[in-house]
């Protein structure tokens, strides 16, 4: 999977990665796409991680856990957060179904 352009420099930024290391570049791109294939399974549809919205903010907390060794505790912790994007484009689904039927 092809990382959206920047979403990899954007992450390191995010987790104060200021070194250059190819393996553990390789090794986040991993947790990265990992963390867009669960957000957008929540979510029921692809997101746009490249642009500052919930679903990045998702995915950028998701790579922390997982980097920590922490990801069992993720879900718990942001439980409310992935229902709210859940919901919010099930509600986006509906109103563009509705509006192509009108």
């Amino acid at each position: 999977m092809a990382l959206p352009e920047g979403l990899l420099e954007a992450v390191k930024n995010y987790l104060d990665i200021t070194w250059e290391d190819p393996a553990g570049d390789e090794k986040l791109s991993g947790i990265i796409a990992r963390g867009i294939k669960y957000v957008d399974g929540i979510a029921g549809a692809e997101m746009d991680y490249t642009v500052e919205d919930k679903p990045r903010e998702l995915l950028f907390d998701y790579c922390r856990y997982a980097r920590s060794n922490a990801l069992d505790e993720f879900q718990k912790n942001y439980l409310h957060e992935l229902l709210t994007l859940q919901l919010n484009q099930e509600v986006a689904s509906y109103e563009a179904a509705n509006t192509d039927i009108q």
